[in-house]
């Protein structure tokens, strides 16, 4: 079972780090704008953030395996529909198609783990399903970048389809089905509707800054922060509400969460722009996609370590000291430039890789653990979420904030520029999650 729901969620995972390391490629061979480049990334992001929710309290409601089944078969078929896209246009509908399986198998599969095994035994299969993932998502740019040099951008689409057959087989042999059986009321639609508009609207004022007019923009913001006052008035007075804001009563899990928006925010912008910046002063997408490799090997060897020490001595320490880590590892990756050997590359990723292996499966168990287990599947999905959306409206935000427009990412010069403000921004935000973890979790707070 754990083979299955770690594979599935992997898959997910990799879809969200692996077109990174192949967009120049697209941008050529489909004439796209860095505008539509950032679509291509944050379609997929904007409808796992927006729906990962949805896919946690359905299957909470309608059974776990279930919906992380149909999640998995969504995915598959966006992705072969997604190697076979001729136009920007198409492709980044169907990334969005691609983001709505994501978000129906996401939350399904820490939620199977937590329902499915004892509770000594959660921490390790925890650490053991954050560790693999995370590998899944540093494997991505290693993965994409040999099929961009060695075979055409379409297959890091296209190598889903073989992977989602062992996961749906992995899934019904082995993962037995479990549901809240609590639940009761109309499914919270009103609920569902507000998180996309707000995260929707938010990500188009963003990417669309430096070519839309100002109204426009602020219209979308207005938009953004009306949906989401509204989103939070409708799950006070809901009888079933998508997000049971009682959650957030708790420090640990308000507190993580929060952490999560800042951390990942971060690392979404260290993924898209570490590889765009080695593309772009001559390195090949191979090249690119192996300087993720530090990052691979911290998180098989040492996430389920992190877990048990996390169990032992609480999540605040971790959580302080692996996002700190990681951004000293990021202003070491700042003197990337023309000319950058493996050795401008290595010491900084590595240093990057150690923090991330620290604090990973550590806040995924404290979030796990700060809700009861009837709400596994929706504080999964409040953190995937979260997750997503901290990645979404960084990859939305910093190439405006840098000032990189158009098709200035092919411009070495402008990259380099876009690219050490963008790190030195990441470095912050990561700096910023260690503070939060510091204060928010408590001296004597443990999951």
């Amino acid at each position: 079972m754990l083979a299955g729901v770690t594979l599935g969620s992997g898959v997910a995972i990799l879809d969200g780090s692996v077109v990174n390391v192949a967009l120049r490629t697209i941008g050529r061979d489909l004439d796209a704008s860095l505008a539509q480049l950032q679509w291509v990334v944050n379609g997929y992001l904007l409808a796992l953030a927006s729906l990962v929710l949805v896919g946690g309290a359905l299957g909470d409601r309608f059974g776990r395996r279930r919906v992380y089944l149909i999640g998995v078969i969504w995915f598959m078929v966006a992705s072969a529909l997604c190697a076979a896209a001729q136009t920007p246009t198409q492709l980044i509908a169907l990334r969005v198609f691609q983001g709505v399986g994501a978000a129906l198998l996401t939350p399904g599969a820490l939620a199977l783990i937590e329902a499915s095994f004892r509770p000594e035994d959660r921490a390790p299969a925890i650490g053991t399903w954050a560790g693999l993932a995370g590998v899944a998502a540093a494997i991505g740019p290693v993965l994409g970048g040999w099929l961009v040099d060695n075979a055409s951008w379409r297959w890091i689409f296209a190598i889903n389809v073989p992977l989602c057959v062992a996961v749906v087989v992995l899934t019904r042999y082995a993962a037995p089905e479990s549901r809240d059986t609590t639940v009761t009321g109309r499914f919270d639609v009103l609920g569902a509707t507000l998180t996309v508009v707000a995260l929707g609207a938010a990500t188009y004022a963003l990417t669309a800054t430096a070519e839309t007019s100002s109204g426009v923009v602020l219209g979308a913001w207005a938009l953004s922060v009306g949906a989401g006052v509204a989103f939070v008035v409708v799950e006070k007075r809901t009888a079933s509400p998508l997000v049971p804001l009682g959650l957030f009563s708790s420090r640990i899990f308000s507190a993580a969460n929060a952490m999560t928006l800042l951390v990942y925010g971060a690392l979404g912008g260290v993924s898209l722009f570490t590889v765009l910046q080695l593309q772009a002063v001559g390195w090949t997408a191979l090249q690119a996609g192996l300087s993720g490799m530090p990052v691979t090997i911290a998180l098989l060897l040492l996430s389920s370590r992190a877990a048990s020490l996390s169990a032992r001595i609480g999540p605040r320490i971790p959580m302080t000291v692996g996002p700190l880590v990681c951004a000293t590892g990021v202003l070491l990756l700042l003197g990337i430039s023309e000319g950058a050997t493996w050795w401008s590359v290595l010491p900084g990723m590595t240093i990057f890789a150690l923090g991330l292996a620290l604090l990973v499966s550590p806040l995924t168990a404290a979030v796990l653990a700060a809700a009861p287990d009837r709400f596994a599947g929706v504080a999964s999905g409040v953190n995937n979420a979260v997750a997503r959306a901290g990645s979404l409206l960084a990859v939305a935000a910093l190439p405006a904030l840098v000032g990189l427009v158009g098709d200035e990412y092919l411009d070495v010069d402008a990259m380099t520029d876009g690219y050490r403000s963008a790190m030195l921004w990441c470095a912050g935000l990561l700096a910023a999650g260690g503070l939060v973890s510091w204060f928010g979790l408590g001296r004597a707070e443990r999951p």
